[in-house]
């Protein structure tokens, strides 16, 4: 058997912006994970067991544009792998998904790997992120950021702009995040659709709204790097402001931001496509159980406290 693992992710700053040249600020969540157990089968063909998203069957049987067949076959003829082995492979995953947290690119990332290591072949990470970046095509559309295979593929903080060579950033003292999911499952490429509609429509000043997040994103890893969270919080809600402008908030993502700065939170807004998935609250240490528990309170279906190192 071979297996592989790969962490969750979530955006701190500059979502949708992304897309059109902007940084984004991202960084693994540990709490999170995609497991890919790979075995050699006694069974003819390939077997994919995934609970998570109710799949229990054989390759052959799957379209071919769906994502776990699409990730399989595209490798075996990269490989030039013939004819297929026989293999069970099974996908516990443990990121909720459409909810902003990176599970499709995770899952494709655990799975690019188990299967690369279980044939004995080999791909550097630059490798493994571009060929998970087509298969997030399949999920979100033609034009997926590439933030979230980037960061899974590479399982360290990233200061990400779309096109040009990745870059860690420092961080200058830990901090912690408070996630909280309302549980409303939130497809990127729907919200991300809708703004690029926003985009045709009025080009210009969505353009400018894109200036101020992709300004807001570069002042935040100035913040990390420093260690200075109050600013960082400020910068959080400045940018929850300019994405409630690109219509992707929700009254729920609404509700739990305000309750979170309510609460003592230095900061907070959504997180990801939007319209639904995660909210984060910027929170000092010894804060988080408090937000927490305020979340929980007003509705969050789930709760993750993460700290950034």
């Amino acid at each position: 058997m071979t297996k592989s693992s790969a962490f969750g992710k979530i955006i701190l700053f500059g979502e949708h912006a992304v897309v059109y040249g902007r940084p984004a600020l991202a960084v693994p969540v540990t709490q999170v994970y995609a497991d890919v157990d790979v075995s050699d089968s006694k069974r003819e063909g390939i077997w994919i067991d995934a609970p998570a998203v109710h799949l229990q069957a054989e390759l052959k049987t799957l379209p071919s544009d769906h994502p776990i067949a699409a990730a399989i076959n595209n490798l075996f003829f990269l490989f030039r792998t013939s004819p297929f082995p026989n293999l069970d492979i099974k996908i516990a995953s443990r990121i909720p998904v459409a909810s902003g947290l990176g599970s499709s690119a995770a899952v494709t990332v655990a799975l690019t790997r188990a299967l690369t290591s279980h044939l004995r072949r080999s791909m550097k990470d630059e490798d493994v992120n571009a060929f998970t970046y087509e298969i997030e095509k399949i999920h979100h559309g033609d034009a997926p950021s590439g933030i979230d295979n980037t960061v899974i593929t590479y399982a360290r903080p990233v200061y990400f702009v779309k096109g040009q060579p990745i870059e860690t950033f420092k961080v200058g003292q830990p901090f912690t995040f408070v996630i909280g999911d309302t549980g409303i499952p939130a497809p990127t490429n729907e919200s991300a659709g809708d703004v690029r509609q926003l985009w045709l429509d009025d080009p210009s000043h969505l353009e400018g709204v894109f200036d101020k997040i992709g300004e807001i994103s570069f002042a935040a890893r100035c913040a990390i790097e420093a260690g200075m969270y109050e600013w960082l919080g400020e910068l959080m809600n400045k940018n929850h402001a300019l994405l409630q402008e690109l219509t992707v908030s929700s009254p729920e993502l609404d509700r739990l931001v305000e309750a979170a700065r309510s609460a003592g939170a230095l900061g907070a807004k959504l997180s990801g496509g939007g319209r639904g998935g995660n909210m984060i609250a910027l929170v000092k240490s010894e804060m988080a159980d408090t937000v927490s528990l305020v979340l929980k309170t007003m509705g969050a279906k789930n709760i993750l406290v993460t700290p950034i190192f």
